[in-house]
């Protein structure tokens, strides 16, 4: 018994994945009939699609549950939807599929958003310092942006414990330069935004990745502002760009509504105030004020129940 649902457990999956693989593959046939999308020479479409689904098959959600049998068919196809259109492949560490909920997203990693960046801007190189007590920094601003950046370093200033800032160069193919530059400050306030970063937490916890590994965590930062700051502002009509945007959005969209679904569902305790309190609370809390905004609209999904099939 225990064999026969397995093997049906496993032909369910087999037919999911040739609904959605097959979505994704006419999707994006009919962007490169209509010449909205066109992909590097040694990249294959149908090949990352595999390699996505073989990852597919080990991602799962924080409660253990395989992503392919929460996730809805729609956010599954639209996971790899981002992650073709953008040229990307899981299996090279380009990016990762992230379970929120009953979504599936894909976020890059920076390696993925170092190769959009290439294959957009034709970049020749993309790299990478750290900043530390005691370097000598010089640049220029010419029109709001760093230009002549000139880095000087002596050996014995380099100490995770006294990072003072980091830059990325972006090399385009007229041997113009793109140069980002950020404070330890900066750096600390991108960190704080992920989920691993505790409420209050001014600095790094001691034995954490972005404690032990602080030199590549800044250079992987600076590497992902630089490349998203200059992206959109050299190209944000392309399809490959809307997707770049697009998936971020998806993925914050996605991350929000599974922590306000996880804060409904908690059990609600009814305390009563004590009654020289109720006046002070009912100032300070507006629960109808229209002024505030809880979230932002979702974005509109990018295969639609409504026309075609249904995901």
């Amino acid at each position: 018994m225990t064999n026969q649902v397995a093997t049906q457990s496993q032909s369910q999956v087999a037919v999911k994945q040739k609904s959605i693989a097959d979505q994704v593959q006419n999707k994006v046939r009919e962007f490169q009939e209509r010449g909205e999308l066109h992909f590097p020479a040694n990249y294959s479409p149908d090949n990352a699609v595999k390699s996505a689904w073989l990852v597919l098959q080990s991602v799962k959600d924080r409660n253990n549950k395989p992503a392919l049998e929460v996730c809805t068919k729609d956010s599954v196809a639209n996971a790899l939807l981002d992650m073709v259109v953008q040229g990307l492949n899981p299996m090279k560490k380009q990016g990762y599929f992230i379970v929120y909920g009953n979504q599936l997203t894909f976020q890059r990693s920076y390696f993925g958003t170092m190769a959009v960046t290439k294959r957009v801007t034709g970049a020749k190189n993309i790299d990478a310092a750290v900043i530390y007590e005691g370097d000598d920094v010089e640049y220029e601003m010419k029109n709001g942006r760093v230009v002549n950046l000139v880095h000087k370093q002596k050996f014995g200033n380099i100490n995770k414990e006294k990072i003072v800032g980091a830059y990325c160069i972006i090399e385009l193919p007229d041997n113009e330069l793109y140069t980002e530059l950020m404070t330890i400050d900066e750096l600390r306030k991108a960190w704080s935004k992920a989920q691993f970063w505790g409420k209050g937490q001014e600095k790094e916890k001691e034995g954490s990745t972005h404690d032990e590994f602080k030199q590549e965590m800044a250079k992987k930062t600076v590497i992902n502002r630089a490349c998203k700051k200059f992206l959109n502002s050299s190209d944000d009509s392309s399809l490959v760009m809307q997707h770049f945007n697009g998936s971020d959005e998806r993925h914050e969209d996605a991350q929000l509504q599974a922590e306000i679904d996880e804060n409904a569902n908690r059990e609600i305790i009814d305390i009563t105030p004590e009654p020289e309190l109720i006046e002070q609370s009912q100032e300070v809390i507006q629960v109808n004020d229209p002024e505030t905004t809880i979230i932002e609209p979702q974005q509109e999904a990018l295969f639609e129940t409504s026309k075609g099939p249904d995901f």
